[in-house]
């Protein structure tokens, strides 16, 4: 087993480091002395994880079996630190990258379930037909589900961008030696992977985890059933908002960077592209949208200008609140503390504004007919967000109230056009019926006949394994005698009062 621990030389703690602890006897399997292991038993889901705890008492290995890739200890005692200890952050951005990728995909197979059970279900019909429309068609159930497919391709669109930018970054630092040139820039873009993937872990699980229950809901009463499979997938996707750093704590982490990055760029330090609105503060604190004509705000550039004012003013207040925390007397780590709700909002936003701009980034290098498609996506998400976050956009007057009245006219017009491409869009996931594994999401339709066939594969019938002996009796009982017993119960109790 790999056990992290404290490294702890001639009385000096170096902190944590990597061991290989062997657990069991390879030939008998049986636990080595001084380890006790057990399982932790149910949970609310993952039961195919075997999770348990381990109790060390007094185990020693060689000093072979510690992972020595950058610290090291001689066999005098002499422990060599490694001079770019930042090259330790890869095992954790790899993780937080995982999951923003895994984000997108479980939210792909929701969606395909509630989106194509909405094309086939069928509920009321207007006063022109007797034909029943199609949940999918109506205006609010698309308000329900568009948007969280414009939602899910923006996490995609960020994952592959992360990928694609963590192994671009982690091969450079592979390679990287203290002299080289551009050491500086590259450590830089490696805190703010960090920083920023550490956000994006946490709100992209939040988001998806709110995608399941919002399409578990549209499928109304089947929606509960376990077999459409939108039960499990919550109980099972509910851990990744607290394994590999609880979403709140990662939040705030990503708001610490901002904090200290907004400090840097006041010193004129260059930033990495990712923060790098903050080089811009003159520019952007207290801008406004100059647009006049709403039509012209249909435009991805004056979205992502907004979330630049926007995360300039949140970054800037919760800054400010952390120098005053400063000059009362607290120590760092308790003004922090202090501006914990500043940078927490200030971390929302930057992570929203983040997808946007991966997302734009992603269609960008989209071409043909699918790039008008996927702007209309795009369009969506970017108008959706600033929706929801409404009251930053006012609060900084970015958006005036009327331009904020047709951002929200033109997200339910979004909704429609987004709607006439949702079954191609979901297609395009690829997805199989086995990997969906739900009958309200099957490719070809037919989801009633399938769900049923799966209710009786499921419960299967036959004689029922307590009736004739504890139900019939009951049901078949003589009144007559239950009568007697009624008039002998009561005689026993008149006796036992004279007694």
């Amino acid at each position: 087993s790999a056990v992290f621990a404290q490294l702890i030389v001639k009385g000096k703690n170096y902190g944590t480091k990597c061991f290989i602890v062997p657990l069991r006897d390879p030939k008998t399997y049986n636990t080595l002395p001084g380890i006790n292991i057990g399982d932790l038993g149910k949970k609310m889901g993952r039961d195919g994880i075997d999770n348990g705890y381990i109790q060390f008492t007094n185990v020693r290995i060689p000093r072979g079996y510690m992972l020595m890739k950058h610290a090291q200890v001689s066999r005098s005692g002499n422990v060599k630190e490694p001079k770019l200890q930042q090259l330790t952050y890869g095992a954790l951005l790899q993780g937080r990258v995982a999951m923003v990728v895994d984000s997108g995909n479980v939210s792909k197979k929701a969606l395909t379930i509630a989106i194509r059970y909405a094309a086939v279900r069928r509920q009321f019909s207007n006063s022109k037909s007797d034909i029943e429309t199609k949940l999918l068609d109506y205006p609010i159930h698309q308000r329900r589900l568009m948007p969280l497919m414009a939602q899910t391709f923006a996490m995609l669109f960020t994952g592959n961008e992360m990928t694609a930018m963590y192994n671009k970054m982690m091969g450079r630092l592979e390679n990287a030696k203290a002299d080289d040139p551009d050491l500086a820039e590259v450590l830089e873009m490696l805190k703010e992977t960090h920083s920023t993937s550490a956000g994006l872990k946490a709100f992209c699980t939040w988001n998806c985890l709110s995608t399941i229950e919002a399409c578990r809901q549209a499928c109304g009463g089947h929606g509960y059933s376990a077999y459409t499979g939108l039960a499990g997938m919550y109980q099972d996707f509910a851990v990744q908002c607290t394994w590999e750093g609880d979403n709140t704590i990662l939040t705030l982490q990503l708001g610490r960077y901002l904090i200290s990055s907004y400090r840097e760029a006041l010193s004129g330090k260059r930033l990495s592209p990712g923060v790098g609105y903050l080089n811009n503060l003159d520019k952007l604190i207290g801008k406004r949208c100059g647009i006049t004509n709403n039509e012209s705000l249909v435009d991805p550039a004056v979205i992502i200008e907004g979330w630049q004012v926007v995360c300039a003013n949140v970054v800037r207040n919760a800054a400010l609140e952390f120098q005053d925390c400063i000059d009362r007397g607290l120590d760092t780590d308790d003004a922090y503390e202090q501006c914990s709700q500043s940078r927490l909002y200030a971390a929302k936003l930057h992570s929203y504004g983040y997808l946007f701009n991966r997302f734009v980034d992603g269609v960008s290098k989209v071409e043909g007919s699918l790039k008008s498609v996927l702007m209309d996506v795009c369009l969506l998400y970017g108008f959706y967000t600033v929706e929801e976050n409404a009251g930053a956009f006012l609060q900084y007057e970015y958006f005036s109230p009327k331009q904020m009245e047709y951002i929200r006219f033109k997200t339910n017009e979004l909704c429609g056009a987004v709607r006439d491409q949702a079954i191609p869009l979901v297609d395009s996931f690829n997805l199989s019926d086995y990997m969906v594994n739900s009958p309200l999401g099957r490719a070809d339709g037919n989801v009633y006949v399938h769900y049923f066939d799966q209710v009786k594969r499921s419960n299967p019938q036959g004689p029922h394994p307590y009736f004739d002996r504890l139900i019939k009796p009951l049901i078949e009982r003589s009144l007559e005698n239950d009568d007697m017993e009624d008039e002998e119960a009561g005689l026993e109790s008149e006796d036992e009062d004279e007694e």
